[in-house]
């Protein structure tokens, strides 16, 4: 069976060493040194200025809202996962969706002026399947209307743009770091600012508003995370550049096996070094991604409609017409990656794919 993605899982030795010490010393979690340790070492693989390591993605996007202090309407995209709309109604504010770029699949940042009102207060956007932003362009408006910026980068763990980390542009920007990503924690998430004082706020929010044993300065939650998640994380950075390095030859493997399968890809930011976190296809209609999919599965493949449906669509949202993003949403299909998939098993869904369409 080929999944759409495995949880990459380093040597369990190595795992186990670190185990052995929280063993040790009985601090399981709240700022644990393990935590503490993990987040330096990203901070340099990353090369960003502040970061603190949080339970999920989630949870950092929320703690991202609530920091920046944004109410009423939040510009957002309709093609991502449902966490980051969800995340603004959490927070009691309103989404309203920009349409998408149809090369991207990022916002059509050109589409955002239009949406502002007087009751705009942020911009949340996606990099999608790590792909960036127009950051510069949505940088410009910000600043020309008052509004902060948060990006949800769940897929773009070492990307740059640049020659600067992704996580450096917005106000704050946000990470996943769940078992299902190119690197993992098991559950766990990031929040990245440039600012020290955003940096203190969220530190605050992530720990009930704590700012002394029997002080609280904040109505926080409990966003923290485990020694015991901090343990994975130390173990697979290690592997990191190994991972990336895989996914780079096996997406370029894709490439050339489907070549004539009748399917685009996204157009990726040329200036941008890319992490190659999903395989994402758009097919020439639905009813040829769900042939792809009945034919696939019949031969235990399984790959993602990945982002199905558009978020413009949510039944518990009024719909705003979104016409690309409800266009390639039922259009679009992720193909399996992960570390340890096969060139073989590449070539054998590449078959299959064009079986499909021949069909």
């Amino acid at each position: 069976m080929i999944n759409i993605t495995k949880p990459f899982l380093p040597d369990m030795k190595e795992y186990i060493e670190y185990l052995e010490g929280i063993w040790e010393r009985e601090w399981l979690t709240n700022n644990g040194p393990l935590v503490n340790d993990l987040e330096l070492k990203l901070k340099e693989f990353l090369q960003v200025k502040h970061m603190l390591y949080l339970g999920n993605g989630t949870i950092a996007l929320q703690i991202a809202i609530k920091a920046l202090g944004l109410k009423n309407e939040i510009i957002t995209t309709p093609f991502s996962y449902v966490a980051t709309t969800t995340s603004i109604i959490w927070e009691n504010c309103k989404p309203v969706f920009a349409d998408i770029d149809p090369k991207t699949l990022n916002v059509d940042a050109d589409k955002i002026e239009a949406l502002i009102t007087p009751e705009t207060t942020g911009i949340l956007l996606t990099h999608v399947y790590g792909n960036p932003c127009d950051v510069e362009k949505i940088d410009q408006i910000a600043q020309k209307h008052g509004l902060k910026v948060i990006y949800d980068g769940a897929h773009a763990f070492a990307v740059k743009y640049k020659g600067r980390s992704i996580f450096d542009y917005g106000d704050i920007s946000t990470t996943s770091f769940h078992a299902t990503k190119l690197f993992h924690t098991i559950e766990g998430g990031a929040v990245f600012t440039k600012e020290a004082s955003i940096l203190r706020k969220m530190s605050l929010l992530r720990n009930f508003g704590h700012s002394g044993n029997e002080q609280f300065e904040e109505p926080g939650i409990n966003g923290k995370n485990s020694e015991f998640h901090a343990a994975m994380g130390l173990v697979n950075l290690k592997k990191t550049d190994q991972i990336l390095a895989s996914r780079k030859r096996q997406s370029l493997y894709y490439d050339q096996v489907i070549a004539t399968v009748r399917v685009t890809r996204p157009e990726i930011h040329k200036d941008s070094e890319w992490n190659y976190s999903y395989y994402p296809v758009i097919f020439e209609s639905e009813e040829e991604l769900k042939k792809a999919v009945v034919m696939l599965n019949s031969h235990w493949i399984y790959p993602r409609r990945y982002f199905y449906p558009s978020l413009s669509t949510l039944p518990y949202l009024e719909h705003q017409p979104c016409p690309i993003s409800e266009d390639i949403s039922k259009r679009v299909l992720c193909l399996p990656m992960y570390h340890t998939l096969r060139q073989e098993d590449i070539e054998y869904i590449g078959r299959l794919l064009l079986r499909a369409q021949n069909n």
